[in-house]
């Protein structure tokens, strides 16, 4: 079964089980049925802590790292390529406790997608998020960038009865 085909709340389920969301105590608590929005948590562990007993910075991008590519992929469809390009991530605060980043991906910011792909040139739109802290507090700032195209339309290929190769 292709990921791309499982529902939102499955996709939850299943990324519990995920090694680097496993270890890093990285849960997604919800991803709307519409895939306009999508919720995770992160709490701090023994094997998420730094040196220094805070939220380890590659967790914290981890935890942000596949959603909006994911987002952007369900809710465009079939008939485009989504794939991450960029990323960028400014520590603010040092994590102390659980954190938290929510997504939400508007209607008008899919269809600007779709206007920029639609005579197959790619697009390279930025998203923002928000990591914070239990009480509401920023803990880091990160972008991504996406690369986006529609899919190019393969060309069929004749077929000639009992001809296996070009050079036959």
């Amino acid at each position: 079964m292709a990921l791309r085909s499982v529902s939102p709340r499955w996709l939850c389920r299943l990324m519990r089980w995920w090694p680097p969301f496993r270890a890093a105590g990285i849960r997604v608590p919800h991803i709307a049925d519409d895939w306009s929005a999508a919720r995770v948590r992160m709490r701090l562990g023994r094997l998420n802590r730094n040196y220094f007993g805070t939220q380890f910075g590659g967790s914290l991008y981890s935890m942000c790292d596949p959603f909006w590519a994911m987002l952007v992929l369900h809710r465009l469809g079939p008939g485009y390529v989504v794939w991450d390009k960029a990323a960028e991530i400014e520590y603010v605060a040092p994590g102390r406790g659980d954190v938290f980043v929510e997504f939400a991906l508007d209607e008008e910011r899919v269809e600007e997608i779709r206007r920029a792909t639609a005579d197959g040139d790619k697009a390279l739109p930025w998203f923002d998020c928000v990591v914070r802290a239990e009480d509401g507090s920023t803990v880091a700032l990160v972008r991504k960038q996406l690369y986006v195209r529609r899919k190019r339309p393969t060309a069929v290929q004749p077929s000639q009865p009992g001809r296996t190769s070009p050079d036959s």
